[in-house]
């Protein structure tokens, strides 16, 4: 690891407003070709084995802004064994380098995890009334899922950011009833 380069992050969930690491430039970011989706079953930290909810992952197609964190070279080592614990309780993301665009225009290349289609908590494309039936009162050890989705689109809302695939599911979710019955992932 040499000191002229770059190591960056990219956030597209709760890495957006709550990175957990120290970094030496935040920019938003997107990324092409894939886009932010409910798509993983959660058994960790918004559910459970028995009750499943739902987290983030980055399915194939479309784009995706986030944000992007440019990490110090002496840094990288320590930031990266926190983010493969943080974001691979269950190995449900595949680790890969793609190139974001900043909002500045430059384009450099980032550490990201994908969805992992083939991992066994894939759930694909749910319809807006399955992914709003799993995420409602489903708790993991973060906390309730209901509440990761809200944190979701206040922070995009923040950010600046039109999601409206996030904007209706939360919708559905604050109209839905609530029920505390146990759903299959399927």
């Amino acid at each position: 690891m040499s000191d002229d380069e770059e190591y960056w992050v990219f956030g597209y969930g709760s890495l957006m407003w709550r990175p957990g690491f120290d970094f030496v430039e935040r920019s938003s970011a997107t990324l092409h070709g894939r886009r932010r989706a409910f798509c993983i079953y959660s058994v960790h930290h918004r559910g459970t084995y028995e009750r499943p909810g739902l987290v983030l992952g980055l399915a194939p197609g479309g784009a995706v802004r986030g944000a992007a964190y440019r990490i110090a070279p002496q840094a990288w080592p320590e930031v990266y064994a926190y983010l493969l614990e943080r974001e691979q309780p269950t190995e449900t993301y595949v680790e890969a380098r793609r190139a974001i665009r900043l909002a500045d225009g430059r384009r450099v290349e980032s550490l990201v995890f994908l969805s992992d289609t083939g991992h066994p908590q894939w759930a694909g494309a749910l319809s807006l009334e399955r992914q709003a039936e799993l995420i409602t009162g489903a708790v993991g050890l973060s906390g309730p899922n209901e509440d990761y989705l809200r944190d979701l689109v206040a922070h995009l809302r923040e950010e600046g950011v039109g999601d409206r695939a996030m904007e209706a599911l939360l919708a559905k979710v604050e109209g839905g009833p609530k029920t505390g019955r146990a759903l299959s992932p399927g």
